[in-house]
């Protein structure tokens, strides 16, 4: 055993019952969060407009405080980009992460000095909780890989810009740059093609120990290793026991991990935004992530049920209850208010406080009024390929309003790795898992409204191709798996078999 795994175990075990302190007293916890951001904000420009000083109590705060997206907080954002200081929080920012929205093209989403070590802290932690929970520090000794985005930052005027994984490389301790991998040029490379076969190349005889990254595009570099070699993951990397992820559901994707990788290996699940660092998986022992909340957020929580009422309730995390879909709310110390990043998310344990990221709220069909959304059809999915060799590497959904003959369906577009002998009947078990979850899909169906939906089969690679077409090919990109509209579909009727 080296020094430094000596060392991770205690270090781990310590950390853990730091964390613990305050996740054990949420409440508490959250109420200083909330005075720290209305102090430290009440002589910012935001703060004058919405009179943070009348406020003592979050009721006084959602009198002030609208529930905003970026194009309701654009105009602060722009003068703060202009060069203007203390405009949604105190000074300048640290940092610019570019993120790209669908109605607001590039998103500028500010990272301050008292913000961006919480991003470091907790994505620190969600390892040293891995070594904690588990005896085993020994993948410290061995490489590890963080498939991201270019550390390259632009300058804009005076703020550094880049994407938040890119801005987090930047970040890495020194006691752990000699076991980090990729390399700092290919890292740089800005086309992902080009830089997963460098990734492939730089890796390929190394001692990898911990892969991170989101799952698609860690599939096509386990992919590409696999076609160079012959030799499974597990072949390559015998030290190479865990995974960590975080932007999707990881569900879909097992079956074909499993395979590529030759060996059960353990999944660690992130929740990390630009906006700030959500919750990070604190126990292998059950699904879920724990809500970070001593890291500069305060949270608010909106049951999506009710999101679009004139006024949606508005609920502190002492509020909220299992098992219900809640859109997350953020008020941050890079100074994001009412901010509602589109995420929706369900509590799966209230002591400690953890949560599962369910879909986005944009993200849904509802064209005949049945509500459906990414927690539901990812469900479906995988209660059809349970017990199967059938598995998936990528699929969305749309309804087919106006169908050339017959009712409207859902059309769920797939790309399969291992295809169903019988396409129709894999929709069947899709399909009843779907009226089981959802009333309204069932009255639909029954009503005769609808017929079962329908699968369109994706060609190999199709996903890929459609991103690129679209210019969103790369990691830090992921396609909805549900759409309320042809948009997607459309497009992608130039990749269906």
């Amino acid at each position: 055993m080296s020094i430094k795994s000596k060392i991770a175990l205690p270090f781990a075990k310590f950390i853990r019952k730091q964390v613990y302190k305050w996740a054990n007293n949420p409440l508490e916890t959250q109420e200083k969060v909330f005075q720290y951001l209305i102090k430290n904000a009440k002589n910012t420009a935001f703060g004058r407009d919405h009179h943070f000083e009348q406020i003592k109590t979050y009721d006084d705060f959602k009198k002030q405080v609208p529930v905003n997206d970026y194009e309701g907080i654009r105009s602060y954002v722009d003068r703060m980009v202009d060069g203007e200081a203390d405009v949604l929080w105190k000074g300048r920012p640290l940092y610019y992460a570019k993120t790209s929205g669908t109605t607001s093209g590039a998103k500028y989403i500010p990272i301050t000095k008292e913000s961006m070590p919480t991003h470091i802290s907790a994505a620190r932690n969600a390892l040293l909780f891995y070594i904690a929970n588990t005896g085993d520090a020994s993948f410290v000794n061995g490489k590890m890989m963080f498939l991201q985005g270019s550390p390259v930052l632009k300058d804009l005027k005076g703020v550094k810009l880049g994407r938040l994984s890119g801005i987090a490389a930047h970040y890495v301790p020194s006691y752990l740059q000699k076991n980090r991998l990729p390399s700092w040029s290919t890292n740089c490379i800005e086309d992902w093609e080009t830089k997963v076969d460098a990734v492939v190349d730089e890796t390929l005889n190394e001692n990898m120990s911990v892969i991170s990254g989101i799952p698609s595009w860690v599939q096509m570099y386990f992919e590409k290793l696999q076609e160079k070699t012959g030799k499974t993951i597990a072949e390559l990397f015998p030290a190479f026991n865990f995974f960590i992820y975080g932007g999707v559901n990881f569900e879909p994707y097992k079956n074909k991990f499993e395979s590529l990788i030759g060996k059960k290996v353990d999944y660690v699940e992130l929740y990390p935004a630009s906006e700030g660092f959500i919750a990070y998986q604190d126990t292998l022992a059950e699904k879920g992530m724990l809500l970070q909340l001593n890291s500069g957020i305060f949270y608010e929580f909106i049951p999506a049920a009710q999101f679009f009422e004139e006024n949606p309730p508005r609920l502190s995390v002492g509020q909220v209850k299992i098992g219900v879909n809640y859109v997350i709310i953020l008020n941050t110390s890079a100074g994001l208010w009412g901010y509602n990043i589109g995420d929706t998310v369900e509590f799966t344990n209230l002591s400690p406080y953890r949560i599962k990221v369910t879909g986005r709220i944009k993200h849904f069909i509802s064209a005949f009024g049945e509500h459906v959304i990414g927690k539901e059809v990812e469900k479906a999915l995988n209660d059809a390929m349970k017990g199967t060799d059938i598995t998936v590497s990528e699929f969305t959904v749309a309804p087919q309003v106006a169908p050339s003959t017959g009712l409207p369906y859902h059309e769920w577009f797939v790309e399969f790795v291992n295809a169903p002998e019988n396409l129709e009947s894999f929709a069947a078990k899709i399909d009843k898992s779907m009226q089981e979850q959802n009333i309204y899909y069932q009255d639909l169906i029954k009503g005769s409204v609808l017929k079962s939906l329908v699968i369109s089969k994706v060609k190999k690679g199709g996903f890929h191709e459609y991103m690129k077409s679209i210019g969103k090919f790369g990691g830090q990109n992921k396609i909805p798996q549900l759409s309320d509209n042809r948009k997607i579909a459309d497009v992608l009727e130039s990749f269906k078999v």
